[in-house]
């Protein structure tokens, strides 16, 4: 069950990004939206971010949404099924829309893999968190797939935003 829920999640959040330009992908609803952005000091890809999270929390590009959603994803598989040595600087911040479907489309394999190992006895397996705790297996298939669905709508609603406001070209 836990697999075909987590398929359905992310079926949803998949079919939002069909057509994703990436004009739509930077877009700013508001002046000084977190994003995604080149670094001037490194040349590498990045995107805003805060520990802890700001309060109230900023208004974010689709790309930043997208982005966040797949690295987690990666993170999540990295820590709790494979090495436990990614951090998320290390990680390569696609500087596109394509790109950053094609980290998401990973970080979906990756954990659906891992799931689809496992049986039910190790749902129940302590795994790790990239910020130390340890959780049951299960939570780790749990959290992504209610983080598919949060961030999936969140680049719903933005994308009609972006349908919606005039002068945008289309």
């Amino acid at each position: 069950m836990l697999l075909t829920m987590m398929d359905e999640a992310y079926s949803r959040l998949r079919s939002r990004l069909d057509g994703l330009s990436d004009d739509e992908f930077f877009w700013q609803p508001v002046p000084n939206s977190w994003t995604i952005y080149q670094d001037p000091h490194t040349g590498r890809w990045t995107y805003h971010y805060a520990i802890p999270d700001p309060v109230p929390a900023p208004v974010t590009t689709i790309g930043w949404q997208l982005v966040h959603v797949a690295a987690c994803k990666v993170m999540y598989h990295e820590w709790a099924f494979g090495e436990a040595k990614l951090t998320f600087p290390d990680l390569d911040i696609p500087e596109s829309a394509n790109g950053a479907i094609a980290l998401l489309e990973h970080g979906q394999y990756l954990l659906r893999q891992d799931l689809a190992q496992l049986d039910e006895a190790e749902l129940d397996h302590q795994k790790k968190t990239n910020w130390g705790e340890l959780w049951p297996a299960w939570r780790i298939f749990w959290a992504m797939l209610d983080h598919d669905a949060l961030h999936g709508g969140a680049i719903g609603h933005l994308r009609d935003l972006y349908r919606g406001t005039p002068g945008v070209i289309h």
